[in-house]
């Protein structure tokens, strides 16, 4: 098991490319399906902002205190790009040197995508190809990146929960492309409605998963979920309702100077039991960082690291 464990690292990217955004406000766009999304006061705009640009400015220094490469990235909203804090969503890497390009649902969150991101990555990391999904936009299939997939790099697995964020066309092109087995479920909220994106319901770690049970909509498949990941060798730690919508689901493993960590939000670990925490930092540091303005928008920490899962040039 534990020379398994170690074998999984790849799950846990020690790089990770972030966006600052300096005009940071939720995207009015996505209130129609994101209903983790609250709204920010209009009368206090510039303090939205600033909040935001302070967040994201203590969450890369607490990283990068802790050895974790962070590539930072400054958006000015020139684009009128509200959400531009996920870069999680438009694109991913993968081992082998396999970057993907992702078809967006919305317009303003298609403006998110940046060539100089891509450059970055081709100069400082091996890639050896780039597929572009976004000309499936104007077909209307879309697939979120890392929002809608949570990957199990070692297992190939891409679990994704079933939305408009999420075509089941677009996703069989992915994983046949990237070799990827999907692994689909349906899901509902207390109010019965499908969660926007997976990565809020589910984390996947090396050595652990958090997963939103309560938020699958069928008993079988939930167990199926369950099932193949501890077939995986992963303890599977199941999140409650209120802790999903603590965005406790919604945490990234990164691996640091001192091994490795689960970066999530102060909320979310305030959320967490204490038996949980104990299971987790088993194998995994907690990291909380602090980041209430930027969970406004409808996303929290994982939203906003894009995992660099390349060997580097250097």
């Amino acid at each position: 098991m534990h020379s398994l464990l170690l074998l999984r690292s790849t799950q846990a990217p020690a790089a990770i490319v972030m966006v600052r955004p300096h005009r940071f406000t939720p995207n009015p766009e996505t209130t129609a399906d994101n209903t983790f999304q609250r709204p920010a006061d209009p009368q206090a705009t510039q303090a939205v902002a600033d909040a935001a640009y302070r967040e994201v400015t203590a969450a890369v220094a607490r990283l990068e205190a802790e050895g974790v490469r962070i590539h930072l990235f400054e958006d000015h909203g020139e684009r009128d790009t509200p959400d531009s804090i996920f870069p999680n969503n438009w694109f991913s890497t993968h081992p082998g040197g396999h970057v993907a390009l992702y078809p967006m649902a919305l317009p303003s969150r298609r403006r998110e995508r940046r060539a100089d991101v891509i450059e970055l990555l081709k100069a400082e990391y091996r890639v050896q190809d780039v597929i572009d999904y976004s000309g499936l936009e104007p077909d209307g299939l879309f697939l979120e990146g890392t929002g809608a997939m949570v990957f199990d790099h070692l297992a190939r697995v891409a679990y994704t929960a079933r939305s408009s964020r999420a075509d089941p066309v677009a996703l069989e092109r992915f994983c046949t492309h990237f070799n990827y087995e999907p692994m689909v479920f349906d899901t509902a909220d207390a109010a019965g409605r499908p969660v926007y994106h997976t990565n809020v319901l589910m984390c996947v770690a090396t050595a652990f998963a958090l997963v939103g049970f309560e938020w699958m909509a069928n008993a079988r498949r939930a167990a199926e979920v369950r099932a193949r990941l501890e077939e995986s060798g992963r303890e599977v730690i199941a999140l409650s309702a209120a802790q999903i919508a603590d965005f406790a689901g919604n945490a990234i493993e990164l691996s640091g100077r001192g091994g490795r960590l689960l970066a999530l939000s102060r909320r979310a670990f305030d959320s967490l039991t204490t038996a949980q925490k104990t299971a987790i930092e088993r194998t995994a540091r907690l990291v909380p960082l602090d980041v209430p303005t930027v969970e406004l928008a409808g996303g929290s920490v994982r939203c906003m690291m894009a995992g660099i899962h390349l060997a580097p040039r250097r």
